[in-house]
């Protein structure tokens, strides 16, 4: 088995992380570092921090020099940065020591790295919407067209009363559409850029630094946040727990699809299954377990990033190295479990029939507490409660249906809207309904360039 199985040619599919697998590879760190370094040199040529001539010499050769990674490996080993051998590499590769001199002028390790981290973050979010936005609008389909479809809704795994399932797609859904307004949010309150020098102190950059740094962060599409982060990991945690987040909420779906297919149920039927090695009859619920698993996963890796947050004085190594450990494993378990779901939600579809013989069979019981409020109506609410629970108790112990007991026990009261599941659904169609024109909403602001 891989080290990581979102590097595996053999996982590939059961773990597929679209374009954003190769985000977090040496080459795509490799190649941001070095449009940091190019922007970062231009900035400063526009500045006259640094020769003009030098820094467009500078800024052009970043974009046009390749460099291996693997030859930067002995000199990352020994410093713990990738900078000093790549900024080595690019000098050597410039074949121009006059203007090389004034590369990474008044830059440390961390502002090159962390401003290079943020430019792939940021290629990684603008992925990640857009398959958020296609998974939110199968989802609005779904829960609009299955609004009225009558179901029971369970508690501590058991019956409890009427929903529909278009409300239960609603709920899936709706964390997903609040998490979407956060990703909207992530540019300015956490994809930021930093330029802060050796200590955080800025005083090889010059007089001039925190305009290098917005500049900077203008050239590059990021947020200039007006400080150094490099020991505050406060964007990194916003990006991380929204992740976290993310994953979570999509594991809640695959926990409700592993239920709703369970033989015994089988509520649902998934478009897509896996088949065992010896039983033939098998249809395993493959997606959508591993939404539960990379949800785990995902909240797992997040707490240790949340323990990577302590940075002692102004850099630490330990909380750093931790960071890069899990902050990849974070953002690509939630992009696959994003993907996965965006590809799994059009195929399923309820069976309606067995949705609707656990509203009807069981002798009816789910339907005991919309009995007592119609008793209630008549009685006193105690009185009605404590009535209506010994004739679910009668119902329990000989067999009865509780609608003809009901009846017989009460022949003046009308009670045919009190078994009928449609009638006892409150206002979860309505949500669902919402549900939908809110997705469809959010979506046409999308197009139409709306905030």
């Amino acid at each position: 088995m891989a080290a990581s199985l979102f590097d595996s040619a053999l996982y590939a599919r059961l773990l597929p992380s679209g374009d954003a697998g190769r985000l977090f590879s040496d080459s795509a760190e490799v190649r941001a570092m070095m449009l940091v370094e190019g922007a970062l040199a231009r900035v400063q040529g526009d500045l006259g921090v640094i020769p003009a001539e030098s820094a467009a010499f500078l800024h052009r050769a970043t974009m046009e020099i390749q460099l291996d990674p693997a030859g930067m490996a002995e000199a990352t080993g020994q410093n713990g940065v990738t900078v000093p051998g790549l900024v080595a590499a690019m000098r050597k590769a410039l074949e121009a020591p006059g203007h090389a001199q004034y590369l990474h002028w008044g830059a440390t390790s961390q502002d090159i790295m962390d401003t290079g981290l943020m430019l792939r973050l940021k290629q990684v979010l603008a992925q990640m919407t857009v398959a958020l936005d296609a998974t939110l609008a199968a989802l609005a389909v779904l829960a609009d067209a299955q609004a009225d479809t009558p179901m029971a809704a369970r508690t501590y795994g058991q019956a409890a009363t009427p929903t529909s399932f278009g409300a239960v797609v609603a709920e899936w859904g709706a964390p997903l559409l609040e998490l979407r307004g956060e990703f909207a949010a992530l540019p300015h309150a956490a994809l930021w850029v930093q330029l802060a020098g050796a200590a955080g102190t800025a005083a090889a950059l010059g007089p001039s630094a925190p305009e290098q740094r917005r500049r900077l962060a203008a050239a590059l599409g990021l947020h200039d946040p007006g400080r150094s982060w490099h020991a505050d990991r406060t964007p990194i945690l916003r990006i991380g727990g929204v992740m976290a987040r993310l994953a979570a909420a999509l594991g809640k779906i695959g926990e409700d699809m592993v239920l709703m297919t369970q033989t015994g149920v089988a509520e649902l039927t998934l478009g897509q299954s896996g088949g065992s090695s010896t039983m033939p009859q098998k249809q395993n619920p493959v997606v959508p377990s591993m939404l539960m698993a990379l949800a785990r996963h995902a909240i797992g890796l997040h707490a240790t990033l949340q323990g990577a947050a302590l940075h002692r004085q102004q850099r630490d190594g330990v909380a750093w190295f931790t960071e890069w450990l899990v902050l990849p494993q974070l953002c690509l378990s939630a992009q696959s479990a994003l993907i996965q779901t965006r590809d799994l939600i059009p195929g399923i579809a309820p069976r309606s029939d067995r949705m609707r013989a656990v509203l009807t069979g069981d002798q009816n019981l789910i339907h005991a507490e919309a009995l007592s409020f119609r008793l209630a109506e008549h009685l006193p609410r105690p009185e009605a409660q404590a009535a209506i629970k010994a004739l679910a108790q009668d119902a329990i112990r000989s067999g009865a249906d509780l609608a003809d007991l009901a009846r017989a026990a009460y022949p003046g009261i009308a009670m045919d809207d009190v078994f009928a599941p449609e009638a006892q659904m409150g206002h979860a169609p309505a949500d669902a309904r919402a549900f939908a024109a809110r997705v469809r909403a959010a979506l046409d602001n999308v197009k139409s360039g709306a905030p």
